[in-house]
């Protein structure tokens, strides 16, 4: 600003972005955690929560379900954010359905829009894309200068020892971290 008068200690940002507050970029709101679940903060309490925490934007994921129009999934997230938010809201596109259309169309498009983070996961059914369909994706992204996070954990090496700690009677929380060792994200 100009003209902001004397201050007490002055600090030279220069080169540096200075930003009103925080921004959490890993953020899950209103969204589906599996079969009849959805995540305990919507949009109006988890943008609450974070402004009382000091942060001013959030990312949430718009997570796409097998067959859905990703398009129609950023719209989706958006009504269920809009006049609930207590702070500034973006998204990350969760791709379940790298289909030719959100290949082709949509994901471009969506970029174009600002949308320009993807999440992709190797886990979890129905929303694990094949090696194939994680290259075209990171192939648009590369195209359209967007960002891919990858959720890096082998299905079926979790599904191998959940298996076998289940088996042991190893059912407590404590056991979750053990059916997931860093191995498994290799």
């Amino acid at each position: 600003g100009a003209d902001l008068g004397q201050a007490r200690e002055i600090v030279d940002a220069s080169g540096l972005l200075v930003l009103p507050g925080g921004i959490d970029s890993h953020v899950h709101l209103s969204q589906p955690s599996g079969p009849g679940i959805v995540m305990a903060d919507d949009f109006a309490s988890g943008t609450r929560s974070a402004a009382f925490g000091g942060n001013t934007t959030v990312l949430p994921f718009a997570m796409q379900q097998k067959g859905e129009s990703l398009r129609e999934v950023v719209k989706q997230y958006h009504a269920l954010a809009d006049g609930n938010c207590y702070i500034d809201v973006s998204f990350h596109l969760i791709i379940a359905d790298a289909s030719d259309k959100v290949l082709g169309q949509e994901l471009p498009a969506l970029v174009h829009d600002g949308y320009t983070s993807f999440k992709v996961f190797m886990t979890y059914e129905g929303l694990a894309l094949s090696d194939m369909e994680m290259l075209q994706v990171m192939s648009v992204a590369k195209e359209t200068g967007a960002l891919v996070m990858v959720h890096a954990e082998n299905y079926d090496a979790i599904r191998f020892l959940t298996d076998k700690l289940e088996r042991a009677g190893h059912v407590a929380p404590q056991f979750h971290a053990a059916s997931r060792p860093i191995p498994v994200e290799r």
